[in-house]
């Protein structure tokens, strides 16, 4: 059944606009469609194309516990600019204490399993929550940022959180995004103008050197896939 909505969300928007995609959706699957952002620059081109519409999209962050200040930064900025509610996810308090007192506060340095156990924590299972009962996830995902993202597709049935994921900025270019943000005054991190292109937990997280993979920087001390659960291609 959800692979027949997947195709059948395809074809009808083959011809629209990312605007007119966004616009199709909120009116398709009313009060159902959530936009997840962590403020990196894509997700900050969605929210203001979400917001210039006045798009009725529910827009979600995570909060982690552990991310830069300069997040938090571009986060009031956003709301400032926009006036579009954020609603805001944290983790389980209990399972946050019950991590840092039998593990400590750096176990996910000890070992890929540690730091997974962190993402599910604190990233994971607040997503699962907030998506639960949803139809569309839309998400700032780019084919380009990794090789487990180029067999993407712009509607697809994400199984792990039975949910439809829309990727709109699918095939732009991370210079597309910036000539966006420029061209259209849209808030971002100050940090990525330090090399950091993709930004998650503060201790998670380094700027890259030229010539360097986009996810480089997230997770460095590891040689794994790079991903930390809440996508799972």
């Amino acid at each position: 059944m959800s692979k027949m909505i997947v195709q059948t969300l395809l074809e009808k928007t083959k011809d629209f606009s990312i605007e007119e995609t966004l616009s199709f959706l909120a009116n398709e699957f009313k009060e159902k469609v959530v936009f997840s952002t962590s403020f990196g620059q894509e997700d900050q081109v969605i929210t203001a194309l979400i917001a210039k519409n006045n798009l009725p999209i529910t827009i979600f962050t995570l909060d982690t516990g552990r991310l830069f200040q300069e997040t938090y930064d571009v986060f009031h900025k956003t709301l400032k600019k926009y006036k579009k509610e954020i609603k805001v996810c944290f983790p389980d308090t209990a399972s946050v204490e019950k991590l840092l007192e039998t593990k400590g506060p750096n176990s996910f340095y000890e070992s890929v399993e540690n730091r997974k156990e962190c993402c599910f924590i604190r990233k994971v299972a607040p997503l699962t929550k907030a998506l639960k009962g949803n139809s569309i996830w839309i998400t700032g995902l780019r084919a380009e940022q990794s090789e487990n993202r180029n067999d993407l597709a712009f509607f697809e049935y994400d199984a792990h959180f039975d949910i439809i994921k829309f990727n709109p900025l699918l095939k732009w270019t991370l210079e597309e995004v910036q000539k966006y943000i420029e061209d259209n005054n849209v808030p971002q991190n100050v940090l990525h103008k330090q090399g950091f292109v993709s930004i998650g937990c503060a201790p998670c997280t380094r700027a890259i050197f030229p010539g360097e993979d986009i996810r480089a920087g997230r997770w460095s001390w590891e040689s794994s896939h790079k991903e930390c659960g809440l996508h799972q291609k």
